[in-house]
């Protein structure tokens, strides 16, 4: 029995079967605890909770197509089988990952005839719906806009980029949270206790050093609490008094190594790497490393982040401290070269460097003022005195005639100007009082300065 077949009996209101000793054949202790009405749902309050808006259009059967986001193990296929429940509409679940179009051609014509026959709902219930492409997508639609089913799909990525603003506009997105510790704390000591789904009739004990653990390196995913718990009781032998006593060091081995929510394509990438970007501009090296060990524990590309530091370095820091630069390339060299997981500790220095440096946006400034007038001034002739005069031609021309080797003048400066006319006197950089760029500031100031005594 599959998990789904699970979800369709369970929504039906009919019997699932149970073996002896209280467990379900083949099916998981996560499947075998999944609530079977609202009051058994655990988390979401701000959705499902007393007086709340999805709650209210539960219970008083006014559903709207919806899309469940969130992360994994949070609730959302869950929630989809107790709205079914509640509502006693027929529940037809599909997987994104192997349904297609010819599935959901099924399950409506099948909604169709349902309706007609006894009036009931079908809610069309999509797992992972951002795995469907634009077709599939579209596909959808008209039936959602009809109301030949209810359509609630569920997905891990953010709906704005993942599903056609189509369908997006005709559903109502409800965003589910992680579950609190508390939340995955109360689901695993009713997996624990309950005797007909879970594991009273095993009689299980669980210490309270390896009850935290196992809580805490869930990481708020319901799923892998129960995965864990389970393969743990799997693994211990009844004891003389016949209870099964879990240890700290089995479940350890169960979960082997955290949970880490994290999609390199999804939208964890984009949300950690900004945490690490503004962390580094904030100047907190602290959580600069935290947000850098997140990334890096979780698979990230290693090269990706130097490439990211490499433009912090030219974007934040810049002329401030010129070393960022050297340094952040430093650290994509050396993970190229000597690899990962050693590599880590070079893209560590790079970012505690980065996060203490002093910081300025001059450069991007003034190359995003250069930018514009690239785009809107006239792009003007490079001025007759800065071109070079490689032939005759050329000098006859008057290339290079009136221009002024600065090495010939005092401080190796000379007035003179560069520019096109149009943009003539024009001011791009100016440099910050931070760092090494103080300097910088000082040493234009008094060139500046030297250039208006020679006007006056």
């Amino acid at each position: 029995m599959t998990l789904f077949d699970l979800g369709k009996l369970e929504a039906k209101g009919e019997e699932v079967p149970v073996e002896d000793g209280g467990l379900l054949h083949d099916v998981p202790l996560a499947a075998r605890m999944r609530p079977r009405s609202l009051a058994e749902f655990v988390g979401q309050e701000h959705l499902v909770g007393e007086g709340r808006v999805l709650r209210k259009c539960i219970e008083s059967d006014q559903l709207p197509s919806m899309i469940l986001w969130g992360p994994p193990g949070n609730g959302k296929t869950t929630l989809a089988y107790v709205i079914a429940s509640v509502t006693k509409s027929h529940f037809s679940p599909l997987s994104a990952v192997s349904a297609g179009v010819a599935d959901l051609r099924r399950v409506v014509d099948e909604a169709r005839r349902r309706r007609k026959l006894s009036g009931q709902r079908t809610i069309m219930f999509i797992d992972e719906i951002h795995r469907f492409n634009k077709t599939q997508q579209d596909a959808i639609l008209p039936y959602v806009e009809n109301g030949v089913v209810t359509l609630i799909g569920a997905t891990t990525e953010n709906p704005s980029f993942e599903v056609i603003s189509a369908l997006l506009s005709r559903c109502r997105v409800f965003s589910l949270n992680s579950l609190t510790d508390e939340e995955v704390r109360l689901i695993v000591e009713r997996a624990i206790k309950d005797e007909d789904r879970g594991l009273g009739k095993l009689k299980v004990k669980l210490p309270e050093d390896a009850l935290a653990h196992l809580v805490v390196m869930a990481n708020g995913d319901a799923r892998v609490a129960l995965n864990a718990l389970e393969m743990a009781t799997q693994a211990t032998a009844s004891e003389a008094d016949g209870h099964r006593k879990l240890s700290l060091e089995t479940i350890e081995e169960a979960l082997q190594r955290r949970a880490l929510l994290y999609d390199k394509d999804g939208e964890q990438h984009y949300d950690l790497i900004s945490a690490l970007h503004k962390s580094l501009r904030g100047s907190d090296p602290d959580a600069a490393l935290y947000w850098l060990g997140r990334m890096l524990e979780a698979g990230e590309d290693p090269l990706y982040v130097a490439r990211r530091l490499v433009r912090f370095a030219s974007e934040d820091v810049g002329m401030a401290d010129p070393q960022a630069l050297m340094v952040s390339v430093a650290a994509q060299q050396a993970v190229h070269f000597i690899g990962m997981p050693e590599g880590s500790l070079a893209l560590a220095e790079a970012v505690a460097y980065l996060a203490t440096a002093p910081k300025s946006n001059s450069l991007d400034e003034a190359y995003s003022k250069v930018q514009q007038d690239v785009e809107r001034s006239r792009n003007e002739p490079v001025p007759l005195h800065l071109r070079n005069p490689v032939t005759k031609l050329m000098r006859e021309f008057g290339y290079g005639k009136g221009y002024k080797y600065a090495h010939d003048y005092p401080g190796h400066f000379v007035e003179q100007q560069n520019l096109p006319t149009v943009l003539k006197g024009k001011r791009y950089y100016s440099p910050s009082d931070q760092g090494y760029e103080k300097e910088v500031r000082a040493r234009l100031k008094a060139w500046w300065e030297s250039k208006r005594e020679k006007k006056d």
